[in-house]
C-alpha cells in the first residue's frame, strides 16, 4: 500500500471508532440515571445538590460521554488491530492478542477495584473525618469528577504487568533487574499513589499504592514465567 493508501485506510478506521463511540454515548445517555444511581452507591446516602442550572444536564452528558467510550473500547481496539496487523511480523502476532486482552482484562480490573475498594474509602474518610462539624451535602458535579478521575487512573495504574510484560518479550528489562529495584518501586508506588488519586487521605492512596506493588511483582512472577 503507498502512503496515501495508509492514511485513507486510518481515516476510515478513526471515522468507524468515532461512530462506535457516538452510538455507545448515545445509548448510554439513554440510560444515564441508572448508571448514575450505581455510581452514587459508594457515598452511602450523602446528598447531592445541584448548584447551577443545568448541572445536573452536564454531568449526565459527562457520565454518558464516560460510559460510552468504555462501551465502544472493544470495538476501537480491533480498529486499531486491524490497522496495525498487515504490518506486524508473524512472532508479533502471536503477542498481540494475549497483551490487547491482558490489557482490557486489568483495566476492567482497574475500574471495579477502583470502585468497590478504592472510591468507599475515600468517601469514607471524608465522610467521618467532618461528620461531627458538617453536613454533609456535596456537588453533583464536582462528586462525579472525582470518582471517574479516580476510577480512570486505577484502570490505567493496572497496566503495569503488561509494561513489564513487553520489557521482557523485548528483553529491555529482565525478571532479576525489575526485582533488583525493588526499593525504587516502593518508593515510586507511593508517589504514584498520591499523584493518581484525586482526593488526598492516606487511606485511598495506600490502598492504591499496595495495588500498584502487587501487580508489579506479579508483573516479575509473569516476565519470569516466560522465561526472561
Amino acid at each position: 500500500m503507498s502512503i496515501f493508501d495508509h492514511f485513507e485506510e486510518l481515516r476510515r478506521r478513526i471515522f468507524y471508532a468515532l461512530i462506535a463511540v457516538v452510538l455507545g454515548v448515545i445509548l448510554c445517555f439513554c440510560f444515564v440515571r441508572p448508571i448514575v444511581q450505581l455510581l452514587e452507591i459508594p457515598a452511602q446516602g450523602v446528598k447531592f445538590l445541584q448548584l447551577a442550572p443545568g448541572e445536573f444536564f452536564f454531568v449526565s452528558i459527562k457520565v454518558a460521554g464516560y460510559s460510552g467510550l468504555l462501551i465502544a473500547s472493544p470495538f476501537i481496539l480491533y480498529q486499531i488491530i486491524q490497522f496495525v496487523l498487515p504490518g506486524l511480523t508473524r512472532q508479533e502476532r502471536r503477542l498481540l492478542a494475549p497483551v490487547v486482552l491482558g490489557s482490557s482484562v486489568l483495566f476492567f480490573l482497574g475500574l471495579g477495584f477502583s470502585y468497590i475498594a478504592l472510591v468507599p474509602a475515600a468517601l469514607n474518610f471524608f465522610i467521618n473525618y467532618g461528620a461531627d462539624v458538617v453536613e454533609q451535602a456535596w456537588s453533583i458535579d464536582r462528586y462525579f469528577e472525582f470518582i471517574l478521575l479516580l476510577m480512570f487512573c486505577t484502570g490505567i495504574a493496572f497496566q503495569i504487568p503488561i509494561i513489564q510484560l513487553l520489557l521482557g518479550l523485548l528483553g529491555i528489562v529482565s525478571s532479576e533487574q525489575m526485582l533488583s529495584g525493588w526499593r525504587v518501586v516502593v518508593l515510586g508506588a507511593a508517589i504514584l499513589g498520591a499523584v493518581l488519586t484525586p482526593s488526598t487521605d492516606p487511606i485511598t492512596q495506600s490502598l492504591l499504592a499496595g495495588a500498584v506493588l502487587f501487580l508489579y511483582f506479579g508483573g516479575i512472577g509473569v516476565v519470569k514465567a516466560i522465561g526472561r
